[in-house]
């Protein structure tokens, strides 16, 4: 794994570069062994997309990443960028084999087939929108060590069909230590979320060391073992860093589809 060392720059084309990550070694720790109760997709945003045409010129792009939740690998971000890095020199015929070579590369590494589109570095397609539903940030919050799951709760015995979301969703790599930063939104009928506690739950994940998917995971599995919901919906808007994002999205339902981007990333 690249993650926490220093790295030569690549310049020349490296598909070996990409490295896997099991899926299921996180699942693991959240002692998910069985059928999974969400489906989903992990969504990365590309922003330094560049490679050479055949006379010569640069070519530079916007890319998303589309990759299945059912994958048996995740690709280690560090890795991602360098690849993509090593792609800046090579020279090819047209945007249509730039994108063929990179979506053979990087879904041979994450065990299953991946989407690639893209865009040009002002479309608005990739600009960032607003979230459907309520903040929370300004509900009381205590310290945030305190937080666990056992600290979420129901507000009453009302069902609801509810969107709320929080910009102050932090977690640890859990390699190098630094921070990620993220909004997490979720969309759910079902038992109503106390959100007092909900926001201390996202607080609490303020000194937890782990990957951005498998931190999407482990929160849709707590809300959805308290509530026992209708449906679910959980998305992760984790901010750039190195010039990619990354969007885990999980659901219980298996047709759900996404939010878009939003201006934060």
């Amino acid at each position: 794994m690249l993650l926490g060392k220093v790295t030569p720059v690549v310049d020349a084309y490296s598909p070996e570069i990409l490295h896997a990550i099991s899926r299921q070694s996180g699942r693991d720790s959240i002692g998910l062994k069985a059928a999974m109760p969400f489906h989903g997709v992990d969504i990365w945003h590309a922003y330094e997309l560049s490679w050479l045409n055949l006379e010569g010129k640069p070519e530079a792009r916007v890319g998303r990443f589309t990759v299945s939740a059912e994958s048996p690998n995740l690709v280690e971000s560090k890795s991602l960028k360098l690849y993509l890095n090593s792609l800046n020199n090579m020279r090819f015929a047209s945007e249509e084999a730039f994108s063929a070579t990179v979506i053979a590369d990087v879904g041979t590494v994450a065990g299953v087939a991946v989407s690639l589109e893209l865009w040009g570095v002002n479309d608005q397609e990739i600009a960032g929108g607003p979230l459907a539903g309520d903040c929370i940030d300004n509900e009381a919050c205590a310290d945030p060590a305190s937080g666990s799951a056992v600290s979420l709760g129901v507000d009453g015995e009302a069902r609801v069909e509810e969107r709320l979301f929080s910009h102050l969703m932090r977690s640890l790599c859990p390699i190098t230590g630094q921070p990620d930063w993220a909004t997490l939104w979720l969309h759910y009928r079902g038992p109503k979320l106390d959100r007092v506690a909900l926001l201390q739950y996202i607080v609490s994940y303020r000194q937890h060391q782990e990957f951005h998917e498998q931190c999407a995971e482990r929160i849709f599995l707590d809300i959805y073992h308290l509530l026992a919901p209708d449906f679910l919906h959980l998305q992760a808007f984790y901010t750039r860093r190195g010039g990619l994002d990354i969007t885990p999205f999980r659901s219980s339902e298996f047709d759900a589809q996404p939010r878009g981007r939003i201006a934060r990333q």
